[in-house]
């Protein structure tokens, strides 16, 4: 068996933490520069809140309905859910940590030291809320798109009261006929469209198809799903994920940059984000492409690019910061009011295996690059960086209705009266 452990609106969740008084209320969180709505709790959609929409068109409607508004606070969501996954990672030998607030989990080799898994998930709930805060939904199947299916049925349908278990043929049958194909894992909006028009319009349905059929009219991907409705394990989470072939730092600015130097230190800040993933999955860069635009909604929208290729490959923050500065003059123009700027490292090769050249006149120093992102990892980002960044970066996210965090800053710590 296999279980999914999903926090419900978590952005919206990981808020109310710190803040009980906003527990019950309408929550939405918005996007960088506080541009669209990301995420949206149970209240807010019934509200009449659609994710995905930009804030401005529905400023007026959380305002008239009462509704939290907050900027995304990255520091506090990422220190939540590290600690709500070590919570987690307790109730089986096996975890796989998908995304920020998912989790899968395997009992394998274990289920029969576990006597009842319905009473199992809602222990694991009861542990995450009592020290976290957290509200999650647990589903177990016999395969990870079981688990995920029974993971939504937790969440949508009534009676499972967060945990729901698909352990035998008429639950499954049950929670599939209830289910629509779009919500199957895998599923995409397009391949719902056509599988509605070929009459699978529920995940019952879809389960029903042959295999075979599903691979000759779709792919094999969609036949694993088959399958796996089925409780045929076709998937499993990968041991070792593949290293990204290109790595990006791109992002628009909270203040328009109209200046050669703003312009020179987001791009270094963006190299420097972009070089610290890098040298986190081991590869070394042997092209990089830079540049900048202004919005696409200026009366004469202009972007500009520029492509170097280094002589030997590296990952090395300081030597792409000094290309970047050597770029920055085709990539600045005067009275161009500068919108979205980034930094993408492409032509990536493995590091572990890489031969150097002893005729490489300016060679890495990941000695140096180890104890930058040691110190930034111990103490937090931008413990220290290069000056080329600059201290004052008003150019930076905007995030004006960011909550304190609480978790990182000692600033924000909170302060208890007795």
């Amino acid at each position: 068996m296999f279980a999914l452990v999903d926090a419900n609106a978590y952005y919206c969740s990981a808020e109310q933490v710190f803040r009980p008084d906003w527990r019950g209320r309408g929550m939405v969180v918005l996007s960088n520069n506080d541009g669209c709505i990301v995420a949206a709790n149970r209240q807010a959609r019934e509200a009449g809140v659609v994710k995905f929409k930009p804030y401005f068109e529905m400023r007026a409607l959380c305002e008239a309905k009462g509704i939290i508004v907050c900027s995304s606070n990255y520091e506090l969501y990422g220190d939540l859910s590290a600690k709500m996954m070590e919570v987690i990672g307790r109730f089986a030998p096996e975890q796989h940590i998908y995304s920020i607030d998912e989790s899968f989990l395997s009992f394998r080799r274990c289920e029969a030291a576990i006597p009842d898994l319905t009473q199992h998930g809602h222990i694991l709930r009861r542990a995450v809320w009592r020290e976290c805060r957290l509200p999650v939904c647990v589903g177990m199947g016999e395969t990870l798109t079981l688990a995920k299916v029974a993971n939504h049925a937790a969440k949508k349908i009534q009676g499972y009261n967060g945990v729901c278990v698909i352990d035998n043929h008429q639950v499954r049958s049950q929670v599939l006929a209830k289910m629509q194909t779009g919500d199957v894992w895998g599923i995409g909006r397009r391949l719902a469209k056509r599988l509605e028009y070929m009459g699978f319009n529920t995940a019952l349905q879809l389960a029903q198809m042959k295999p075979a059929l599903a691979r000759k009219n779709f792919n094999v991907e969609v036949e694993r799903t088959v399958r796996e409705l089925n409780g045929e394990i076709c998937k499993m989470w990968d041991q070792a994920r593949a290293d990204k072939q290109q790595i990006f730092s791109t992002r628009s600015v909270g203040e328009r940059i109209t200046g050669r130097e703003p312009l020179r230190q987001a791009l270094s800040k963006h190299a420097a984000i972009a070089a610290e993933k890098l040298r986190h999955q081991g590869s070394l860069c042997r092209v990089m492409l830079a540049f900048a635009a202004s919005s696409p909604f200026d009366d004469q929208p202009v972007s500009y690019r520029q492509v170097h290729r280094f002589a030997y490959p590296t990952d090395d923050t300081t030597r792409i910061t000094d290309v970047v500065s050597d770029l920055i003059n085709t990539l600045f123009a005067e009275n161009v009011r500068y919108y979205k700027v980034g930094i993408g490292l492409i032509d990536l090769v493995d590091g572990h295996f890489f031969q150097q050249d002893m005729f490489d006149d300016h060679p890495s120093n990941p000695a140096l690059m180890k104890m930058v992102d040691d110190l930034n990892h111990r103490y937090g980002s931008n413990t220290m960086f290069l000056a080329a960044q600059g201290t004052e970066q008003k150019w930076a996210m905007r995030r004006k209705l960011l909550t304190p965090q609480y978790t990182t800053q000692w600033d924000d710590i909170p302060r208890i009266k007795c």
